[in-house]
């Protein structure tokens, strides 16, 4: 989250009158051994809460926090007083925190100019308002363990008036049967091959001429509708374009600053060398074909 700016027109006041004002902009609100917490450490960590906490009424939740914050400045205190603050191994804890808080730091600096408004609704022109509208069937299916009992259903349900979703909760043991065998809707790429490459080619009614088999079993489908789904809205899309653009904003971000950088590998600390098919194995066979999702 951006950070409030600086009030700069508090420089250009009389020293004198800036200085008698800031008491009153930022109190005191308590000290623990000596140590201040002040109106804005209260209000930094109502910043940190989540939505929903925060739209808890600040007459409940302030004096909960402060109470909170007075808790974890005694400790610290008592800490201090022990010398756990030269302590190697919490040294090398806080510097770590620092090292982690630092990175973090640069690469939502990095990345903040990549998330506005503007910029989101850029990458949903390019990436999704343009996109064909995407086909999808709504099916049901009966999946029985063997051919026999896949073959047996078929033939139940097409008989003159068979209700399928009737045989599919008597008959069916997979997803969906005590629904009658309802998959909803969904689009290509949702369903194993075998299954939606069955699926795909039934009409409104339809029920496929034979059993299909898959991993799970045996299937006996029935396509109810089909329909064409257009891209989403901007405000449908919003959270995963905003994820997806943070996380190639990152990761574009790490790569730029590695090449900037002067990386200096030593002895014991050159980059691991990929593996190479000849390092005592014989090269794999080719490939069948496309690997099964």
């Amino acid at each position: 989250m951006r950070r409030p700016a600086l009030v700069l027109a508090a420089l250009l006041l009389p020293a004198g009158l800036a200085l008698a004002q800031a008491p009153a902009a930022d109190p005191v609100l308590a000290r623990v051994d000596g140590i201040e917490i002040r109106q804005s450490d209260l209000e930094a960590e109502i910043r940190r809460l989540p939505d929903e906490l925060r739209s808890v009424p600040p007459q409940m939740l302030q004096p909960l926090l402060l109470d909170q914050i007075i808790t974890q400045k005694a400790i610290v205190a008592a800490a201090r007083a022990r010398g756990l603050d030269r302590d190697s191994e919490v040294q090398a804890r806080i510097r770590r925190a620092e090292e982690e808080t630092l990175q973090q730091a640069l690469l939502l600096r990095e990345v903040q100019p990549l998330l506005t408004e503007e910029a989101l609704r850029a990458r949903y022109q390019r990436e999704v308002a343009g996109r064909a509208a995407e086909e999808e069937v709504r099916a049901r299916h009966i999946l029985v363990p063997t051919e026999q009992e896949a073959r047996a259903a078929l033939a139940e349900v097409r008989r003159p008036g068979a209700d399928f979703a009737e045989v599919a909760r008597r008959r069916s043991s997979g997803p969906g049967s005590r629904e009658g065998g309802d998959l909803g809707f969904f689009k290509r790429g949702d369903m194993i091959p075998e299954f939606e490459q069955v699926a795909f080619t039934l009409r409104p009614g339809e029920i496929s001429a034979n059993p299909v088999r898959t991993q799970f079993g045996w299937h006996v489908i029935k396509v109810e509708e089909r329909r064409a789904v257009p891209p989403p809205s901007f405000e449908e899309s919003r959270e995963q374009l905003r994820q997806q653009v943070f996380e190639d904003g990152v990761n574009q971000a790490v790569e730029r600053i590695r090449a900037a950088a002067n990386i200096e590998r030593l002895a014991g600390g050159e980059a691991p060398r990929p593996p190479s098919l000849l390092d005592g194995a014989a090269p794999p066979a080719p490939a069948a074909g496309q690997p099964r999702r």
